[in-house]
């Protein structure tokens, strides 16, 4: 691995024997202290992931879901914690419409993630679970500075958001969203966090906040009822994992989305896609087109795993990924359907010990503030739903009681059965697309965390349309141009790219020590001791 950063993101790794990154550096600092108090890494993680909630409101929230993935010391387990549509949502709720809304109560299913902070705590944590909002109550009481990043996306949610039932008297003051630098208090969010930490969740879902959330949906046009709430239930999932070299790249089944790095990455495997220069046009063609293949399938196939028409062995199959490959030009961009393979506003964080437990773990609230509605105590509600697929049939139709698609994902690298990173690259559909980018320049140039973040990035947008970043190179922009890509170059300051997160392990085992980094395009921190 090479320790020097390559890239100039301004950022060095950060090598301790426990670490913690996050998008906020209060959040981080928490984390630390949660490890400094006797914690374990899982407790740093929630410590982290309930701060977040405040410090960060513009990408997550109390109202959203989580997924993590967890490396005990010994085995690697996943927690899938999103949460299910309300029983009203059959598809006759819907009909005259042709797609899902984008925001407000059509949304919003059940939040999961206060149900994965739990289970998490409860399975692997040492510390008391009230133990862990001591930050996040304080900075919610008490008022924090808001970072400059934060600030930005803030102030643009203002004028999409306004209208939701309960946005502006939560999160503007006086109209307005709060400067870079200015304090920000929510103490009614405050007290919303202590009553989940007293009752550890029973409050959210059976009890008195879940009956003020479903009082307030009833009363602004939302159909939650108190039975959505309590049917709600974390799942521990086996992680799929599939094998890109000496490396095996870990992700949550279905209905995560993080099958879609897997397949994307045996495809550029059997393209020989190494046989090209690092950092050359010719391999990002073979990784822009690879995941657009990647896409066509998973937009396709991918829902809940009870409800998918093909299996997600048969979609990670060895033979179809080097069918797909097939259909890649290596000179020409294309355009790819869906294949036929045999049937039988995002945070993300990682935490890691000196004990060897190491976590990945990510919450949001979807697109930015999520759905925009906002129930009383500051419980910001994502916008999952919109995920849902109308079309009749379709294996990711929206149905009382199914989880929507997902496309937070967190992710995790092992060699020869032991550890090796904690990743993930927060940012909608960037995240399968990030991971890609991260694990071919880790396992294929041999990065540390650090400059893998840095290096310059591409990205499918939401409309399917090849944007780059600024700092990509001149001769790799006209390289794509010249295989027929039509290339957007973003502005230097994009937040299009997503956030990466990563703490790796310094040697063979956790005795070396871990090498952590955090993204420079955000306002995040890597920190250890």
């Amino acid at each position: 691995m090479l320790i020097s950063p390559p890239f100039g993101g301004g950022r060095a790794p950060v090598l301790a024997r426990n670490a913690v990154a996050s998008s906020q550096p209060l959040a981080t600092q928490a984390g630390i202290e949660a490890l400094q108090n006797g914690g374990n890494a899982v407790d740093a993680a929630l410590a982290t992931a309930i701060t977040l909630t405040v410090v960060e409101p513009t990408m997550n929230g109390i109202g959203g879901d989580g997924f993590a993935l967890v490396w005990d010391g010994k085995k690697l387990h996943g927690l899938n914690a999103s949460g299910r549509a309300p029983g009203a949502w059959t598809p006759e709720f819907f009909a005259g419409k042709t797609a899902m809304d984008l925001i407000g109560w059509n949304t919003v299913t059940v939040p999961g993630m206060v149900a994965g902070w739990i289970e998490l705590s409860r399975k692997f944590g040492k510390l008391p679970f009230a133990q862990l909002f001591k930050r996040a109550i304080d900075y919610a009481e008490n008022g924090f500075p808001v970072s400059p990043v934060i600030a930005r996306q803030w102030r643009e949610a203002i004028p999409v958001l306004r209208k939701q039932p309960g946005f502006l008297e939560s999160f503007c003051i006086d109209g307005k969203s709060p400067a870079a630098g200015e304090f920000w208090r929510y103490p009614a969010q405050a007290n919303t966090l202590k009553e989940i930490a007293k009752t550890e969740g029973e409050s959210f879902y059976t009890g008195a906040l879940a009956k003020s959330m479903v009082e307030f949906a009833q009363a602004t046009g939302g159909c939650f009822t108190m039975a959505d709430f309590a049917a709600n239930k974390p799942e521990w999932v086996e992680p799929l994992a599939f094998d890109y070299g000496d490396y095996t790249l870990h992700e949550i089944p279905p209905n995560g989305s993080g099958i879609a790095a897997q397949m994307a990455l045996g495809i550029l495997e059997a393209a020989n896609a190494k046989q090209y220069p690092a950092n050359s046009a010719q391999r990002i063609h073979l990784q822009v087109e690879a995941m657009r293949m990647a896409f066509a399938d998973a937009y396709a196939h991918v829902s809940e795993c009870s409800t998918m028409n093909v299996t997600t062995h048969a979609l990670l199959d060895r033979q179809y990924l080097a069918s797909r490959a097939a259909l890649i030009d290596h000179q020409k961009a294309g355009t790819y359907a869906a294949g036929d393979p045999h049937s039988g506003g995002t945070v993300y964080l990682c935490a890691a010990d000196e004990s060897g437990m190491m976590i990945s773990y990510i919450q949001s609230n979807f697109k930015g503030f999520g759905s925009g509605v906002v129930a009383p105590g500051g419980i910001a509600f994502h916008n999952r739903g919109m995920s849902f697929n109308l079309e009749d049939g379709h294996p990711n139709q929206v149905a009382p009681g199914k989880r929507p698609f997902h496309t937070i994902l967190p992710a995790f690298l092992t060699k020869g059965n032991q550890p090796t990173m904690a990743f993930g690259v927060m940012g909608g559909n960037m995240q399968p697309q990030g991971h890609i980018q991260v694990v071919m320049r880790f396992v294929d140039e041999y990065l540390n965390p650090q400059a893998c973040s840095d290096a310059p990035r591409w990205r499918i947008d939401d409309l399917g349309k090849l944007t780059v970043e600024a700092s990509m190179p001149t001769t790799v922009l006209e390289g794509l141009k010249s295989f027929g890509h039509e290339v957007t170059v973003m502005p230097a300051n994009s937040l299009d790219f997503g956030s990466a997160q990563a703490i790796a392990l310094l040697g063979e085992d956790t005795s070396s020590g871990y090498i952590a980094g955090s993204d420079h395009r955000r306002d995040g921190l890597a920190a250890g001791f």
